[in-house]
């Protein structure tokens, strides 16, 4: 019915694939659309400032048509309308914006790439491309990608928790082979048959149901949720106080109409004009609330995030959990996997040692006796969980595929003379001990025909060795394993550790079929690994990454030390570490560098303690590798952590941050992790470290842009307010300036690319403050001088533009309208400054920011517009040249006076801790201060 070869697969062809998918369908399933564009509007819409605003316009409307007439009175709350509307389309359209990004990456997470066999030969496809009549191989870690049976398999244990809600381990067998889609295979190896995919296998019925979460909150914005609030509540008291101070003067005749009559005379005065004032006061206070509670800084945090995870996939790198993003600029300490990661899993046999001797060449099968090859050929072939693909019209050369050291073991086999299917057909397999992570090898029991059973082990060189009481020359004559002879073969293991090899035994024993328990109780037989006869050993070279080196240097001259942790012996390790520049001195001791059972076997505080001056950890197990993660972070660090095994999923969970390999890591391991690394380089977890800082500085460039804008318009406003009844910027005014300061400014700010300069500095500290010193510095320094600029142009404006012999009418509006101009033109000129706010070099690398220049130019030009020719609907005149060049003239003095002021020193110790000294005393400030700076980089509790 399938039309399945279960050794082939199907034939893979293009007419095949698509009759599969017409008949079964295709292994997707349908999702929950995501929210729709009118829904962000409509949530634009609930701001309750904003709600205010439309109301106040809907009356202003009302009554500017009653009293003026629809020709002319109807300018002032349809400006305000429209710039509402405008605040709420231009953060609606922001939103979807980043909404449409997170489900393309929750795509991303979802496409799985799997070993598929089709045409005889394993390929790698996408989860989405699988159909009904695949043939599957599965392996330890490996998720099950579809619903389907079991063809073949040995200690196969499957994880069925996602389906079924108990964390029991099912045995699967020729009596329970189905397999359920979403499950993880917990043990063992075996290939399945494909017979439901999609919406018809129990996890597509599951998962149809389920909707994505998208609504995580990372704890940048929870605390910048506590800034917003803090600072929107102080907005609203002092917008409380402008009203109340206004509505006192104008109800007592203090406010006075441009001509300079007064706007409110008691009895003289109709309900109509008296209400329009107010109406006219109130919206004048709530836009006030409107700007000063920054709206914006979650959206920066949105769009920094959103920014950083699409440029993280092009470093090739995918974000599974956004505090990750976060977290990883705090990162004092990586813990990273050998292979693969540091180096490039590009593995080699290069040297042999069989018979007692070092072979002149790996794949010189001459020096061998026809009994010994056919040994090591017969283990090879049958003690793997890899394959190889031989065309059967030949020309073509043979494929291996499996993981990169059994394909260098394989590759080797092959140039040994071996025939893998034949070799396989000679024998059958009666039983496996898949290779484990924490036994550091593997065996399999095969039937040769009659009663003769071989038993093959392979593993690590120095624990097959210890189970070993014999050895064979390479005659094919065995001899008793004398302590000389271990010593011999020690010896040459030691010398290939130092070359930087990994170093692979062979042995086998003899077994007789009658020991060998029966089909039912054979899945609990444990395989004897005692007596054996050594073989051989083989030394594989797995080169050290390009680049490696200068990232690693790139790591410690950031404070973040990097540790390597690997289960190859110390003597590999340490090669490696000094290839890698991870130790610099040869002849380091613990615990510089340890192996992973010493580090086991210490107390709890000497596990602490000896962490944290480990570098290397050799032979460590993936528990090993836990406690070292728990050790470091009671000792208050920040740890990232890389992991590609079923049995890493511990320490990627415990660890701040787990990096999980996108090519050789397990499905259970991906799951576990933060962030995923897509090409399994070091030098890519270095540049997710660059992302992770260059989060939290756009984040703080943010913060110290939007508070000027802040901390200047309420003290203008305010000011004026109190002193003479009028606001030189109005609602619609104060609503641009809003838009320039929440999304254009976090547009522009939130998405800066990560520069070097971000790895010359020591890791953020968690507790450290969001606003530093050198952010008070700089944001008191722009606000006193817009304050003191457009306060001066406010009281003495007139006389300073040189108004006097103008209309008293004209020459204030020109005056307010030059006010609004020079105010939007220094947060124009500010941007610039926040871009670096440690740095002199404004410029620095703003040719690679088009979006940044881009933002600039459209602000400017609509600000233009807003003031050439948009008049009546801002309440602004027309400028004079020269008046524009005045304008720009002030505005541009921001950057020598930011430039000055950079080389203003501050003090080391942050604003607010040292409010909290003053607070409690001169005599306890030392003590905080002390336990302030070993606490800075401690993990949240």
């Amino acid at each position: 019915m399938l039309k399945t070869d279960t050794e082939k697969g199907i034939s893979g062809d293009d007419s095949d694939l698509m009759a599969r998918k017409n008949a079964f369908g295709s292994n997707t399933y349908p999702r929950k659309k995501g929210r729709s564009f009118l829904a962000f509007v409509w949530d634009a819409c609930k701001d309750l400032t904003l709600i205010i605003l439309m109301v106040a316009a809907a009356v202003s409307l009302a009554l500017g048509i009653t009293t003026e007439g629809i020709k002319e009175g109807w300018y002032d709350g349809a400006s305000i309308a429209f710039a509402v509307l405008l605040v709420v389309f231009v953060t609606a359209i922001s939103d979807y914006k980043q909404s449409l990004q997170f489900q393309n990456l929750n795509e991303e997470k979802q496409n799985i790439r799997l070993e598929v066999v089709r045409g005889g030969r394993r390929i790698m496809v996408s989860i989405y491309d699988l159909v009904v009549g695949d043939v599957v191989p599965l392996k330890i870690g490996d998720q099950v990608p579809a619903d389907g049976i079991l063809v073949c398999g040995h200690s196969l244990s499957i994880d069925e928790s996602s389906m079924t809600g108990e964390s029991k381990i099912v045995h699967k067998d020729q009596k329970s082979p189905f397999l359920m889609s979403g499950c993880k295979v917990a043990d063992g190896y075996g290939t399945m048959l494909v017979t439901a995919v999609g919406i018809n296998t129990e996890w597509g019925l599951l998962m149809a149901s389920i909707s994505e979460d998208s609504g995580e909150e990372t704890p940048l914005q929870v605390r910048l949720n506590g800034v917003a609030t803090f600072i929107g509540m102080v907005g609203l008291s002092v917008a409380l106080a402008v009203l109340v101070v206004l509505l006192a003067r104008y109800f007592t005749g203090h406010t006075y109409n441009p001509d300079g009559s007064v706007q409110y005379v008691k009895g003289k005065m109709g309900v109509g004009q008296t209400i329009r004032g107010v109406v006219r006061i109130f919206t004048v206070a709530v836009t006030i609330v409107v700007v000063a509670v920054p709206e914006g800084l979650p959206l920066a945090v949105t769009l920094t995030l959103a920014f950083s995870m699409r440029k993280m996939m092009k470093d090739k790198a995918l974000v599974r959990r956004l505090s990750a993003c976060e977290t990883m600029g705090s990162a004092t300490t990586i813990c990273s996997d050998k292979t693969g990661t540091l180096t490039l899993n590009q593995m080699t046999v290069v040297e042999a040692y069989f018979g007692g001797k070092k072979m002149d060449s790996p794949d010189n099968a001459q020096m061998l006796s026809a009994d010994v090859t056919s040994l090591i050929v017969e283990g090879i072939a049958q003690n793997t969980s890899g394959s190889i693909f031989e065309p059967e019209h030949g020309g073509q050369e043979p494929e291996v595929t499996g993981s990169p050291t059994e394909k260098a073991i394989l590759s080797w086999g092959l140039k040994l003379g071996m025939k893998f299917n034949e070799t396989r057909s000679k024998s059958s397999i009666l039983h496996v001990f898949p290779f484990n992570s924490e036994k550091k090898r593997g065996g399999v029991a095969v039937h040769l025909g009659g009663s003769e059973v071989h038993i093959h082990w392979k593993g690590a060189a120095e624990i097959i060795l210890d189970s070993c009481t014999g050895w064979v020359d390479t005659d094919g004559s065995k001899h008793s394993m004398t302590p000389e002879k271990v010593a011999e073969f020690k010896k040459f293991i030691e010398d290939m550790a130092a070359a930087s090899l990994r170093c692979v035994a062979f042995a086998y024993r003899t077994h007789e079929m009658d020991d060998v328990p029966d089909e039912d109780h054979r899945e609990e037989w444990k395989l004897p690994e005692d007596n054996l006869i050594m073989l051989g050993i083989v030394g594989i070279k797995d080169p050290c990454r390009p680049g490696v080196r200068d990232s690693v240097r790139l790591c410690q001259a950031a404070g973040i030390k990097v540790r390597m942790v690997t289960g190859d012996n110390l003597q590999t390790a340490r090669a490696i570490a000094l290839e890698c520049g991870i130790l610099d001195d040869p002849n380091v001791l613990e615990p510089v560098i340890i192996e992973g059972k010493t580090f086991r076997a210490l107390s709890d505080l000497e596990r602490e303690e000896a962490a944290e001056k480990i570098s290397v950890m050799g032979r460590s197990s993936p528990n090993d590798k836990l406690l070292l993660v728990k050790a470091l972070r009671a000792r208050g660090h920040v740890v990232a952590v890389t992991g590609d095994g079923t049995n890493d999923a511990p320490a990627l969970h415990e660890a701040d941050i787990g990096l999980s390999m996108g090519i050789q890591g397990t499905e259970v391991a991906k799951e576990s992790s933060d962030i995923i690394i897509l090409d399994d380089n070091f030098a890519s977890v270095v540049r997710v470290v660059r992302w992770g800082r260059s989060v939290y500085a756009n984040i703080q460039k943010f913060i110290q842009f939007q508070l000027t804008v802040n901390v200047a318009a309420l003290i203008i406003n305010v000011v004026a307010a109190v002193s003479s009844g009028n606001v030189p910027l109005n609602a619609v005014q104060l609503l641009w300036v809003n838009l320039i300061m929440d999304t254009l400014g976090a547009l522009a700010l939130a998405t800066e690319p990560p520069t070097n300069h971000l790895m010359e500095r020591p890791p953020v500290g968690r507790r450290e403050p969001l606003i530093t010193n050198i952010m008070w510095r700089n944001l008191i320094i722009m606000a006193l001088f817009q304050v003191s600029v457009l306060l001066t142009l406010n009281f003495k404006g007139i006389s300073l533009l040189q108004l006097k012999n103008d209309d008293k009418a004209h020459a204030d509006k020109v005056k307010n309208t030059f006010i609004f101009n020079t105010f939007v033109l220094c947060q124009v000129f500010n941007e610039f400054n926040s871009r670096k706010p440690d740095e002199l070099n404004i410029f620095k690398g703003i040719s690679g920011n088009h979006l940044f220049i881009g933002i600039i130019a459209i602000t400017v030009i609509l600000q233009a517009l807003i003031v050439e020719f948009l008049g009546k609907f801002a309440s602004t005149v027309k400028l004079s040249w020269q008046l524009w060049l005045v304008s720009i003239g002030l505005a541009f003095f921001s950057w020598p006076l930011a430039f000055v002021g950079k080389l203003i020193p501050v003090p080391r110790r942050p604003l607010g801790e040292f409010f909290t000294c003053c607070c409690r005393g001169s005599k306890q400030a030392p003590d905080d201060a002390t336990s302030n700076d070993k606490e800075d980089n401690k993990p949240e509790p």
